[in-house]
This record gives structure tokens, C-alpha cells and sequence, in this order.
């Protein structure tokens, strides 16, 4: 392949309990990976070498303590931290949670600070990361704080993509949320991702009713009728190509999905368990939205199978892909749009 901007993909090295080392391992072993862009993995020098052994992975590291050391066709492991991590595949820890927040915070301010391009998660477990400290409910949530923008969980994969209008919120309190501020706030936000990060120009947007068969005329639930109806009439008008709501029941079982570039869900497991059970192992979480690029797997630490050798890289994989793609097409896109008139007159 031609030796196109090698991209510095930074990545948060997640649970150590969990699967993350693992499919980093694995997803680099394959020197065709350095190829196309130069990883950063924020750990530790001696953290990587258990994972190694263990793994008996014949990957070759390059440790450094600052970015002017990072090298092309390397895997650089920046040193987070320097004492010892006793790491115990398959258990929840909290003390292991917190080395895990360690290296998410270290590389949120190289990304930041531009020392890397995009940043690639992997897995955390949610509850032991919680301190005074850090106190949120995952990683969207942490990013949204500390990037600028109005951040949107985007679940994409060839063919489908889904966004959240609401994502950890519990069930009882999802309709509560949803107001027209909000659903014209998500709305504009994925609508101005799939132009920018995806390169679609007249994008077409599904979205889905909030409760069973939309309501069914108020007999269960007036929400999709008095607040969503009347919102999405007046996106439409505004010119945007935005339609529904659909009864989510039966909209991913009749391929209706297929016509649109993007489907908006009202809450997380409405757009969540279609997308994994048509997606899995493939799907990429994209935190949209935000000026810096993040994306991670479709799945979680997975500790059923962690430190077993077992466990598939392939959404790791596409996550990578994914966030390269995503800075390419943003950067072609700030190009183009910075001085449309200087790049007509450049022409003639």
C-alpha cells in the first residue's frame, strides 16, 4: 500500500482483568497494522511484558516516557505508570480500576494536546473505575466533559449506523429525558457527523418511537405524540431528511433500516441489542459529536474468556479502522470547507 499519513492511534489499555490486552496483542502481531498507522499504548513497560509472556506473543515493544520518542512501525508502550500491577484475568477489582483510569486520563491529554490523532478505548468495567475521583458512568461521559462539543454515542458498522438520544440512563426515567431540546440537539449532531465524519451530503435519518407501536395513538403513551411527532415535523421543515417515528418492534426485522444512513434510537437497549445481534464482533462504538476522535469495541471486558487466549480482535480491529477512517474523512472535510472560494479560484 502507498505510504499514505501515518496516523498515531493512541490506546487506552482498558481492565487489565478483562480481554484488552489481549486483542491489542493480537491486533498488532499482524505487522500489516503498522502499515497504516503508529499505536500508542498507554500502560506500562512491565504491565505489557506479563501480557506478553502470557500471551507468548512475539510482538516487539518501543517503551518511551515522552512523545518525541514514539517510532513508525513500532508498538510504542508509553509508561503510565512505573510500580507493579498484580493482574488476576477474570475478577473485578477496583485497585485494577484504577489503572485503568490512569491510562484512559494519560491519554485523553495526549489527545488533547495533539500527540496523538485519535484515541482508541478498550474495554472498561464501569463500576470498579468509580472514586471521588472519577465518577462517571463510562467513557462517553468522561470524554464529553473534558473535549469540547456535544458528544453522542454512534454505534456504526457497514451499513448500520445507530445513535442514542439517551444512553446510560435507567428505563424509568428514559422518558423524562427526551425533550424536544434534546431530540433536535441529537439530531443535529449526527446529522452534521455523517457529513463530516462519513462523507454523506444529503444524509437520511430514521428515528424511533419511545414507546411499543409509538404509542398506538396514546393508548400506551402520549410521548410519541405530543413531544416527538410535532419535534421531528419541524427538523423536517428545516430541510433536513428526517423521518418517523418508527415502531422499533419490527424496524430492523423488516430490513427498513437499509434505507436510511442513520437511525436514531430513544434509549439504549432500543438501539443497542438490534445493532449487536446484526453487527457483533464487527461493531464499532464512535463517540460522535466531540472535536477529538474516539472510538472502542462493541463489547465489554468479556471476563468469562479474559487471559485465555481466546478471545476475538475483530471489533478492536474495526475500531482502529474506523477512527482512521473518521480522520481522514473529518480532515478532507475541514480542507474543503475552510475556503471554498480559494479552492474554486486555485482551479480555473
Amino acid at each position: 500500500m502507498e505510504n499514505e499519513e501515518n496516523i498515531i492511534v493512541g490506546i487506552s489499555i482498558g481492565d487489565l482483568n478483562g480481554i484488552g490486552g489481549e486483542i491489542v496483542l493480537k491486533t498488532f502481531e499482524d505487522e500489516r497494522s503498522l502499515e497504516f498507522c503508529t499505536p500508542v499504548v498507554f500502560a506500562s513497560a512491565k504491565v505489557m511484558g506479563f501480557l506478553k509472556a502470557h500471551f507468548n506473543s512475539a510482538i516487539h515493544f518501543n517503551i518511551i516516557n515522552s512523545f518525541d520518542q514514539v517510532k513508525q512501525g513500532k508498538v510504542n508502550v508509553f509508561n503510565c505508570w512505573k510500580e507493579p500491577v498484580n493482574i488476576n484475568f477474570g475478577q473485578e477489582d477496583v485497585r485494577i480500576g484504577t489503572y485503568a483510569v490512569k491510562s484512559l486520563e494519560v491519554a485523553v491529554k495526549a489527545l488533547k494536546h495533539n500527540n496523538i490523532d485519535v484515541l482508541v478505548t478498550a474495554p472498561i468495567n464501569k463500576y470498579n473505575i468509580q472514586s471521588e475521583k472519577f465518577n462517571f458512568p463510562g467513557h462517553t461521559d468522561y470524554l464529553a466533559q473534558q473535549l469540547e462539543g456535544e458528544s453522542l454515542m454512534f454505534m456504526v458498522t457497514n451499513g448500520l449506523r445507530v445513535g442514542l438520544l439517551t444512553d446510560h440512563v435507567p428505563v424509568k426515567d428514559i422518558a423524562s429525558h427526551i425533550t424536544p431540546k434534546l431530540i433536535e440537539k441529537k439530531i443535529d449532531i449526527i446529522y452534521n457527523s455523517l457529513k463530516k465524519d462519513f462523507r454523506i451530503n444529503k444524509p437520511k435519518v430514521a428515528v424511533l418511537g419511545i414507546n411499543p407501536h409509538t404509542g398506538d395513538n396514546g393508548v400506551i403513551g402520549n410521548e410519541d405524540d405530543t413531544i416527538m411527532r410535532p419535534t421531528l415535523k419541524n427538523i423536517k421543515e428545516s430541510g433536513k431528511l428526517v423521518f418517523g417515528p418508527y415502531a422499533a418492534d419490527s424496524f430492523f426485522g423488516s430490513d427498513n433500516y437499509k434505507n436510511f444512513d442513520a437511525i436514531i434510537a430513544a434509549y439504549h437497549d432500543q438501539g443497542l441489542i438490534p445493532f449487536k445481534t446484526l453487527s457483533f464482533g464487527q461493531g464499532v462504538n464512535f463517540t460522535g459529536g466531540l472535536n477529538r476522535i474516539r472510538t472502542s469495541p462493541d463489547h465489554g471486558t468479556a471476563y468469562e474468556i479474559a487471559g485465555k487466549g481466546v478471545a476475538d480482535e475483530s471489533s478492536f480491529k474495526e475500531a482502529i479502522f474506523t477512527a482512521i477512517k473518521i480522520f481522514r474523512n473529518r480532515s478532507d472535510y475541514e480542507l474543503l470547507s475552510s475556503n471554498p472560494l480559494k479552492k474554486a479560484t486555485k482551479k480555473i
